[in-house]
């Protein structure tokens, strides 16, 4: 597993007017912007090749991630060396590649878009909105759980039943003894009733799949919004080979709404020795006055 494929190219319209002119997965978390929680993610599981799928209005993903010598040199002469070491950090801690995905046309698309510079090689997905604090990483846990089985994995989470029309559900075959967490797969329902739905595992933002994928997706029909979804995509792929769940170890942040990205600050904030005391007395404080 040598790649990991990030697709950024959506519209972001939950949080206009914000995202009119910035990325969302440039908002920050504290001091770092979301995308950057995925990278560093990748990188402490072992890989660095970084393939970030953008649209218009992406450019500040780009930036981010560049070399910027006139912010080096100003830390630089300012004495500012933790900071320079920071930000150099994120531009040499990976090798990075950009494909434009044109238009938004779902997620199978911006995955499909990403297969000459993916090649013939296993590779992993992250959607940035999706932060997960977890030890080890979530995607370590996942590629040791490939290596395992030697197959396409997803990552799953159990959710309240009432709250599994919003996601991509998971039917499993029950007889099946994998170890702890780990699931062999009987089908992929996308966004089902409650009480429609196999089960209540959710398939969450992380994905490791196998080159097969794109042909699949190639042969994957357009939904009803003209979209190609991913989860179609390995339901076809279902046909031909197993595919696998598993259930991640660690606390998920969906950041993709405004609730949940709300948490997150509070969840990283409190984690940060330079913060935590202070603002929990803060917090305290306000829950103290507001009764």
């Amino acid at each position: 597993m040598r790649k990991v494929v990030f697709p950024a190219a959506g519209l972001g319209t939950r949080f206009l007017p914000v995202t009119k002119a910035q990325p969302k997965e440039m908002l920050p978390l504290v001091d770092k912007p979301i995308i950057q929680y995925g990278v560093e993610e990748a990188v402490a599981s072992g890989i660095a090749n970084i393939i970030i799928v953008t649209g218009r209005g992406k450019n500040a993903i780009e930036d981010h991630f560049d070399v910027n010598i006139e912010l080096e040199s100003f830390l630089l002469q300012r004495g500012k060396t933790e900071l320079l070491d920071e930000i150099r950090q994120i531009s040499n801690m990976i090798n990075v590649a950009y494909v434009r995905q044109g238009e938004p046309l779902g997620l199978g698309h911006a995955v499909l878009v990403t297969a000459e510079l993916v090649g013939d090689e296993p590779f992993a997905v992250i959607l940035a909105d999706d932060v997960i604090d977890a030890s080890p990483p979530a995607l370590k846990q996942m590629i040791d759980v490939f290596e395992q089985v030697g197959g396409p994995v997803l990552a799953v989470e159990r959710v309240p039943a009432d709250q599994v029309s919003n996601y991509g559900i998971v039917d499993i075959d029950t007889s099946v003894n994998l170890g702890k967490g780990i699931h062999l797969v009987k089908d992929l329902v996308e966004k089902p009733k409650q009480d429609e739905a196999p089960s209540n595992l959710a398939i969450i933002g992380r994905y490791l799949l196998t080159p097969d994928i794109f042909p699949a997706l190639r042969e994957t029909a357009s939904d009803r919004t003209g979209e190609i979804q991913l989860t179609d995509g390995l339901r076809r792929l279902l046909k031909e080979r197993n595919i696998y769940a598993y259930e991640v170890e660690g606390t998920r942040h969906d950041t993709g709404n405004k609730l949940g990205y709300l948490k997150a600050v509070v969840y990283f904030a409190l984690r940060r020795p330079d913060l935590r005391e202070a603002f929990r007395d803060y917090l305290r404080l306000e829950t103290l006055e507001r009764g």
